[in-house]
């Protein structure tokens, strides 16, 4: 059975997409459509797949499976619902969109049409990722203590005037929304709900509607306390870092390289940590948005072909997507009002 996929937007993210499809046997990319016509024949092109004049022809297509949304982040839930209700599943870059509700009439369109729903955070994927979420799930710390993630970004003033739409409230997300998400998605999976936050956000060093600069500070459900900080405003960018630590242990992930990893007890996959520190890459995406590796995609893209094989959920489904847009929210709620929000 090959899975085929059709892309809708053909930007920076969208490259990432086609070249992992390319990499994942009984993957195949179809056809594409973008708001640029001579930009997505181009892409159509250059990734051996057909361009399509707009979203109804592709969505009239009996030769695709899935479509990938790849568009600015305000539009995602209205062409994800229109592809559920023609029964494509729905495969969508972070975030789902950029409210609450409308993350939530994905979810519901997908659900009600019996097709699956997969968000992107490829940073789940990573051999670090989840030799830490082993160790969690293992209860090797204990009781956690401190559970933060830093994004201390970089983006130009080039960046945000290179599209109509970035920078903006409706269409794109600040740097919570945006950059920042996915280690807010990582310090959730790892670290469990959050229940109260309080926060403080702010446009500073450039013009545009959404926020540059953004600390929270987290009481989790465990009793853990934590802190998010995020930015687009740190020259010249520096590696996103998670930090988990409690009563036995400490793990400090840097890019998916664990450079610090420190038990109490020992165990026998702790030998292994150190290979990982040696496969370490520079700041994945702290001053380049296309300064990504392709390997998170090209697994989570294995898993959702995988899933639509065996009639599973995908890894990370539509409600994973919703928990990390809920807490930014929650976080611009708290600014906004000045008071501590509970989730």
């Amino acid at each position: 059975m090959t899975v085929r996929f059709g892309i809708v937007g053909v930007g920076t993210l969208a490259e990432l997409h086609a070249r992992a499809i390319n990499l994942v046997d009984g993957a195949e990319l179809v056809a594409c459509v973008g708001r640029r016509p001579d930009v997505a024949k181009r892409f159509a092109h250059a990734h051996g797949c057909e361009y399509v004049g707009d979203l109804d022809s592709l969505l009239d297509r009996t030769d695709c499976d899935v479509i990938v949304v790849t568009t600015p982040s305000g539009t995602h839930a209205d062409i994800g619902v229109r592809a559920a209700r023609r029964g494509k599943h729905v495969l969508c870059e972070k975030p789902l969109d950029v409210s609450v509700e409308k993350a939530d009439q994905l979810i519901a369109a997908c659900a009600e049409n019996d097709v699956l729903l997969g968000v992107i955070f490829q940073s789940r994927f990573g051999p670090g990722a989840r030799a830490l979420k082993n160790a969690v799930d293992q209860g090797r710390f204990g009781r956690l203590a401190q559970c933060s993630a830093y994004v201390p970004w970089y983006r130009s003033h080039d960046y945000y005037t290179s599209a109509d739409w970035r920078g903006t409230l409706a269409d794109d997300g600040g740097a919570l929304m945006n950059q920042g998400i996915h280690a807010v998605d990582l310090l959730l999976w790892l670290a469990g709900d959050v229940e109260e936050v309080s926060a403080r956000v702010q446009t500073r060093m450039h013009d545009i509607e959404v926020e540059d600069n953004a600390v929270a500070w987290l009481t989790f459900a465990s009793g853990s306390l934590g802190m998010i900080q995020s930015s687009t405003s740190c020259y010249p960018g520096e590696s996103k870092r998670v930090e988990i630590k409690g009563e036995l242990g400490s793990v400090t992930l840097v890019d998916d390289v664990p450079v610090l990893w420190d038990f109490a007890v020992a165990a026998p996959e702790d030998k292994g940590i150190a290979r990982l520190r040696e496969l370490a890459v520079g700041a994945q995406g702290a001053s380049d948005p296309k300064a990504v590796s392709l390997e998170g995609h090209r697994a989570q893209y294995e898993d959702f072909v995988a899933a639509i094989r065996d009639g599973r959920p995908p890894a990370i489904p539509g409600a994973e997507g919703r928990r990390s847009i809920h807490l930014i929210r929650s976080i611009y709620a708290s600014s906004e009002t000045g008071r501590t929000v509970r989730l």
